[in-house]
């Protein structure tokens, strides 16, 4: 596999496909070009789903993201390009991607865009203890 720039997405097949399981990513070196200055726009993207049949596999998902270095994007552009590439790539059953850019004027900029796959329900929610809980150092006991 090259370690050039690329668009090109390539997957893998779900280990389990009978569950929903998450799988997260953070991505914290994203770099674009601000469409109006040419300047440098830097990002953390974090990237939640729950596959279908396929997974990211995560060299091709490193050299796409390196194609936009040189690319010049608004930030809610290329957000929705990213989860509309990886939807595309994967047809997850659900995905949500995350991009907080860095302060550029004195203003942060975050954009979140979702995709769910039509008639999938999330199994709901399970509550677990959290580790001080588990310890027995939490602070609602005495």
């Amino acid at each position: 596999m090259s370690t050039t720039p690329a668009k090109n997405l390539e997957t893998f097949p779900n280990p389990a496909p009978q569950r929903d399981f998450q799988i997260h990513m953070e991505i914290p070196e994203f770099t674009c070009l601000c469409p109006k200055t040419g300047q440098p726009d830097f990002a953390t993207l974090w990237l939640d789903y729950i596959a279908e049949k396929t997974c990211i596999e995560l060299k091709s998902l490193k050299l796409y993201i390196w194609s936009f270095r040189n690319v010049g994007c608004f930030h809610e552009a290329v957000t929705n390009r990213i989860l509309d590439d990886l939807v595309s790539a994967t047809r997850p059953r659900y995905m949500k991607l995350t991009a907080r850019f860095y302060v550029r004027g004195g203003i942060f900029t975050t954009v979140v865009a979702e995709h769910r796959k039509k008639g999938w329900t999330p199994a709901p929610a399970v509550a677990m203890a959290d580790l001080a809980d588990r310890a027995g150092q939490s602070p609602t006991r005495g």
